[in-house]
């Protein structure tokens, strides 16, 4: 049996066929966790049953009209009935000056360049991710009475899809956004600046996020090696062989390539 992973392909008759995914990431895993998890009274929010269905409508794409807004999801999902039930997420949103502060104090401020790179740094995500299932309340038009149906279960899953897109995304789902985040930071009283530590968090600012106008810290100064030494030979001589040095010819070219190295490191006083 071939165990197949969310996000990957299979194959069927007519060739191959992309399988969505979704909680690909620590973010996304985080929130459908809550969202399929256990509440405090112990019994389980989503059954195993709603659950395998919501995936395959997921995998279907049985979701319309999906809205990400600030601190509220609204979607269309199409189900059992003529006519597509409506699903509204809220969650308990963060405050965002609290976020900020949060950030400052544990020295991470410096974590919202990662987010526009894609990455999801893991301090932000400790503070933005849910943690229980009351915070992420779910209403739906259809007759279950579950407190997870399956049109909100379709629903927090491409909301995680998008976060595994997007992570921006989860702070717009909990109800703040970057540029909120930046302007907080930024408009923090000066004593309160100076009496920080000094690093690349202080130099973040709205209007030069990318650090056009920063100035650089200054070159690493790293301890002089000899590659030649340090490293396993024998992977050397494999590269060598596998660019088509003729193995009675290897020893002279790892003797050139020490030459060569020795004139690249030399100092120049």
């Amino acid at each position: 049996m071939t165990v197949r992973k969310k996000g990957t392909q299979r194959r069927g008759e007519r060739g191959t066929i992309a399988v969505r995914g979704y909680g690909l990431t620590s973010w996304s895993r985080g929130f459908v966790d809550v969202v399929e998890g256990r509440g405090a009274d112990g019994e389980s929010v989503a059954d195993s049953r709603r659950i395998t269905k919501a995936r395959r409508y997921f995998r279907d794409r049985h979701l319309r009209g999906l809205r990400i807004g600030a601190g509220q999801v609204t979607a269309s999902v199409e189900g059992t009935q003529l006519e597509p039930f409506d699903v509204i997420l809220t969650t308990r949103t963060v405050d965002t000056a609290t976020l900020a502060t949060l950030l400052r104090e544990r020295r991470a401020v410096d974590e919202l360049m990662l987010l526009t790179r894609g990455e999801q740094p893991p301090t932000l995500g400790e503070l933005l991710v849910p943690t229980e299932s009351a915070d992420v309340e779910t209403d739906c038009t259809c007759p279950d009475e579950a407190p997870r149906c399956i049109h909100a279960l379709v629903t927090c899953y491409e909301v995680a899809a998008e976060i595994d897109r997007t992570p921006l995304t989860l702070l717009t789902v909990m109800g703040t956004d970057l540029r909120a985040l930046l302007a907080e930071i930024d408009s923090r009283p000066a004593e309160t600046r100076m009496s920080d530590d000094a690093g690349p968090s202080d130099s973040l600012r709205p209007d030069d996020f990318y650090g056009s106008t920063s100035t650089l810290p200054p070159l690493p100064s790293p301890s002089r090696m000899n590659p030649l030494t340090a490293l396993d030979g024998a992977e050397l001589r494999a590269a060598l062989r596998a660019t088509g040095v003729a193995p009675a010819d290897i020893a002279e070219t790892i003797d050139e390539l020490g030459d060569l190295y020795d004139r690249l490191t030399v100092d120049d006083s």
